[in-house]
């Protein structure tokens, strides 16, 4: 696909997760013909690619409809073999900035110049902040027991009645290691310092359960095991001693970075962390034909079925807005 600067699409989804994928399927049906700009694999230190974190995900099993559970790369190449029947044109490039200030709206493409619509559905998710280990990567990256998202993974059968360890100490960590309490045999929290950031009632919550452990003044260095993981390699923060937990699973729980990055000097209003700000329940951003769904406007839940739910509402307010500006 090629620049174009005499032609202007109805509609342009940037991301390819659960919401764009959902965006762009409603956008197709109702004939909006429209343009989906995927992305292009990256790693900046995170890895980073087209389908989004289920991309990282190997079992898939509280996405309704599989009863017998998905991988997260397979789920994905059935969303968008979907968007592609009813029309969907599918683009692999990065949208590396826009102009919002004109009108028609402009996106600049990194291989393929500058780009023209109506109206845009942002969906570029958000990346889970790593550790930056390349075991840590290998594993997550084949389903060996390392993860980002423990209410997405931590039922799966291979982490029941193991021992399991979640590195952070924010409410976020506090809320995953609590629910992994359900299934794990320990679940050990492994903080650097020698108190929790997280709050009161959230570290009271987690240390309540007996099979609660805090692993305090200690980072994880490496990440141990060939085809799964055996066990994490820590390192005291004040001795420099070394030692080994051995456990089964590794989630890591110390944030994630919305895409909001090409969004800079574009007007959109974000919040202190980033996210594309929502206003209301809808799917519109501040900017009147600019919309939003997806991670990069879900701080709360990051999930695939709301993901989708919310590209869902960001096609139908985009099909909304364009008939009431003349614009299909």
């Amino acid at each position: 696909m090629s620049s174009d600067t005499g032609q202007v699409h109805k509609l342009v989804i940037i991301g390819s997760g659960p919401a764009g994928w959902t965006a762009a399927i409603y956008a197709a049906r109702a004939s909006l013909d429209p343009v989906c700009f995927v992305g292009v694999p990256k790693q900046t230190p995170s890895i980073v690619l087209p389908g989004g974190q289920l991309m990282l995900t190997t079992d898939v099993e509280n996405y309704p409809g599989f009863p017998e559970g998905v991988t997260g790369p397979e789920m994905m190449k059935k969303f968008q073999e979907q968007a592609e029947r009813f029309g969907t044109r599918v683009v692999q490039d990065d949208v590396v900035g826009v102009n919002f200030k004109a009108r028609p709206f402009e996106l600049r493409t990194a291989s393929n110049g500058t780009v023209r619509a109506h109206a845009v559905i942002i969906a570029t998710g958000a990346v889970a902040n790593w550790l930056g280990l390349h075991n840590e990567m290998r594993l997550a990256m084949s389903g060996g027991g390392v993860s980002a998202c423990a209410v997405c993974d931590g039922a799966l059968p291979m982490f029941r009645n193991k021992p399991l360890a979640v590195v952070g100490g924010g409410d976020t960590a506090m809320e995953e290691a609590t629910y992994l309490t359900k299934f794990a045999s320990t679940v050990y929290v492994i903080h650097r310092r020698d108190a929790l950031r997280a709050s009161k009632v959230m570290q009271q919550r987690f240390m309540s359960k007996p099979n609660a452990r805090v692993v305090w003044n200690k980072v994880v260095v490496d990440v141990l095991g060939t085809d799964s993981i055996e066990g994490v390699m820590l390192e005291d923060t004040v001795t420099r001693e070394r030692s080994t937990l051995p456990v089964s699973g590794l989630f890591v729980a110390i944030g994630h970075t919305p895409a909001t990055q090409f969004l800079g000097g574009s007007g959109v209003r974000l919040t202190d962390k980033g996210y594309i700000h929502l206003e209301h329940r809808h799917s519109a951003t501040n900017i009147d034909g600019v919309f939003a769904a997806g991670d990069v406007a879900d701080a709360e839940y990051r999930q695939a079925v709301t993901a989708a739910g919310m590209g869902c509402q960001a096609a139908l307010d985009a099909e909304r807005w364009l008939g009431r500006n003349g614009l299909v």
